[in-house]
């Protein structure tokens, strides 16, 4: 279905929230619930707030949420 990738900050993914019609954005979620969503459809919920089931994944350079990246690189660098 869906693969991953693992970003430089853990426990964080992005995730395709647009459609075919619409402008490519994607958005980062946890990682942890990429897979389940994926399989079971479960809906995930986006650093920005924006909620919705994972359907692709972001391939290198793809455009970013803007509330998702601000929010991202706010956070604390790594958990080590």
């Amino acid at each position: 279905m869906t693969s991953t990738e693992v970003l430089e900050k853990p426990d964080e993914q992005t995730i395709d929230r647009s459609t075919d019609d619409g402008p490519k954005m994607f958005h980062y979620v946890r990682k942890a619930k990429i897979a389940e969503s994926a399989v079971m459809g479960n809906m995930v919920v986006a650093l920005c707030g924006e909620t919705f089931p994972v359907t692709k994944s972001a391939k290198p350079g793809s455009p970013v949420c803007p509330d998702c990246k601000k929010i991202f690189d706010s956070m604390p660098k790594g958990r080590d």
